[in-house]
């Protein structure tokens, strides 16, 4: 037999007004009978009817995530999964679901965009990515949908938009100003790719420090690949086919930095005695790599929940008018950097 609100009102000793309140959550409900609400729905087995709850309230309770390509793809990069965790910490507190997508391609993922703000699917959006030019972010602004950002928006809109970051221009500053002090000069930089601002913002990062120190920026030291071991290995390709191949490394991204390490590995270069590393995440992968490697902590687990909690305020308090908020991060010294001994770069 089916459970209904008379039922927990009933063994709750309440009316059935109130039982929909406390399951709305609604804050003119004291803690106190909520949890006595809650313990009857509990002892009787009942379950709220959210699509009955969500045409009433014109609400979904459901969050959506726009992924930067096919899930396929961005489940191979441990990022991913970590900011989703930090996501579905905060929305299980507020009692919220999460609507993934699935697109394999910009021109789904867009439309699948459309779908879940004209289709009313979602409540709100969280974008786990930031591009230089990328229409989904312009089209939320535009149809002003409760959305944030897990980085900074390129453009100048960037005060009216709501978003979650790292100060990634000044951490690619710091690691090439680390691998300077070790005696580094021929340094290069592996990006992902450069539609990306996070991608833009370290190697912004990485041409200050070098300027400062006075070392000439090289061209053929910077490169651009697919954040995937793949895109590492093909990077040292590229690299250590040069004339006068770098010392040491900046890679955009741990999982990168694994398949450069390999690569390396394959070519009889040994890190840090041939090669030195500094990568970005400080993903589990990082610390259980042989050599474990250098990087930095930007606090993935953060930046998910944050990022949620900074959506829901938005969907609640849409007046409150946009947030940023930069996450800290931390450079985890391990064992992918050493002074250079017995060499002498060329540019010396």
């Amino acid at each position: 037999m089916t459970v209904t609100i008379k039922d927990v009102a009933k063994a709750a000793n309440v009316a059935p007004s109130t039982v929909s309140r406390v399951i709305a959550n609604s804050p003119r409900i004291s803690e106190r009978t909520k949890e006595i609400v809650r313990g009857a729905m509990k002892e009787l087995g009942y379950h709220p009817n959210f699509n009955a709850r969500s045409l009433a309230n014109k609400s979904t309770n459901t969050i959506g995530i726009v992924m930067p390509n096919s899930a396929n793809k961005t489940f191979q990069n441990p990022f991913f999964p970590e900011v989703i965790r930090g996501i579905s910490s905060k929305a299980h507190q507020v009692e919220y679901g999460l609507y993934l997508s699935t697109g394999q391609s910009e021109d789904e993922i867009f439309e699948e965009v459309q779908h879940m703000v004209q289709g009313k699917r979602v409540d709100g959006i969280i974008l786990l990515y930031s591009r230089v030019d990328d229409r989904v972010m312009n089209y939320l602004y535009e149809q002003k949908f409760p959305f944030t950002v897990i980085g900074r928006p390129y453009d100048v809109r960037k005060r009216e938009i709501t978003y979650v970051n790292n100060d990634n221009y000044k951490a690619s500053k710091t690691v090439t100003e680390y691998l300077l002090l070790l005696g580094h000069k021929n340094i290069a930089f592996i990006g992902g790719n450069l539609d990306f601002v996070v991608t833009v913002d370290h190697m912004e990062g990485y041409r200050k420090a070098l300027y400062n120190a006075g070392i000439e920026l090289k061209d053929d030291y910077i490169v651009f690949h697919e954040e995937l071991q793949e895109g590492g290995q093909e990077a040292v390709i590229d690299l250590m086919s040069l004339s006068e191949p770098p010392t040491a490394m900046i890679v955009a991204d741990d999982i990168m930095t694994f398949g450069v390490m390999r690569m390396l590995s394959e070519m009889e270069m040994r890190v840090p005695d041939d090669v030195s590393i500094i990568s970005f995440n400080n993903v589990m992968i990082s610390e259980l790599s042989s050599p474990p490697m250098t990087t930095v902590d930007i606090h993935i687990y953060n930046l998910g929940y944050e990022a949620c909690n900074l959506l829901i305020d938005l969907i609640h308090h849409p007046d409150t008018g946009a947030k940023q908020v930069l996450i800290p991060h931390k450079m985890i010294k391990r064992q992918t950097t050493q002074k250079i001994i017995g060499k002498i770069s060329s540019s010396q």
